[in-house]
């Protein structure tokens, strides 16, 4: 059998830091739209800061979300140009370092 293709992964490198990521790039959108009554366009200047924190848009950080959390435990099998998801199998255990 052929290897899956890959898409995109947007998965971050724990859930922790994943939602911290979410956590500041929301709170600076969503503080630049609520303050732009009050400072005007300077508040857009929280926007670039806040998809960085996002690596991009919020679409790739829900995505990535969603890899995050089911990354070792889904696995794409693809045959006959038909891929599924399923369950991963458990991987070997590393043997042990040599002394």
């Amino acid at each position: 059998m052929k290897p899956a293709p890959r898409g995109p992964d947007h998965a971050g490198t724990s859930l922790p830091r994943h939602l911290a990521r979410g956590a500041l790039g929301f709170g600076l959108l969503i503080g630049a739209v609520a303050l732009l009554p009050a400072t005007g366009p300077v508040s857009l200047l929280a926007v670039p800061p806040a998809l960085l924190a996002l690596r991009g848009c919020p679409a790739c950080w829900a995505v990535g979300l969603a890899q995050t959390i089911s990354r070792g435990r889904l696995e794409r099998q693809c045959a006959d140009g038909v891929c599924t998801l399923a369950k991963a199998r458990p991987r070997p255990a590393a043997p042990p370092p040599r002394p």
